[in-house]
């Protein structure tokens, strides 16, 4: 495989950069909408679908592959120099 060039390589982590910047607003939102439901869960003793538990489950699963994709990201950026 040939080696990226510079800008190549800041373009992609540029793209990056947006990407994450755009996550944590999604995330941050999603996780407000989340504690509410909860909270109504709680108060009203109800309870949701198998299907909503399931894909809660792979979403974790996915988040966590992506921390640590961005961890080794981050170490080998701070490595480089």
């Amino acid at each position: 495989m040939a080696a990226k060039t510079p800008e190549t390589v800041e373009k992609s982590l540029g793209t990056l950069s947006e990407a994450i910047g755009k996550a944590t607003d999604d995330l941050c939102a999603a996780r407000d909408t989340i504690e509410r439901a909860r909270a109504d869960i709680a108060s009203q003793n109800t309870s949701i679908s198998r299907e909503v538990v399931a894909e809660a489950e792979r979403v974790i699963d996915s988040l966590k592959r992506t921390d640590e994709g961005l961890r080794d990201v981050v170490k080998e950026l701070a490595d480089r120099g």
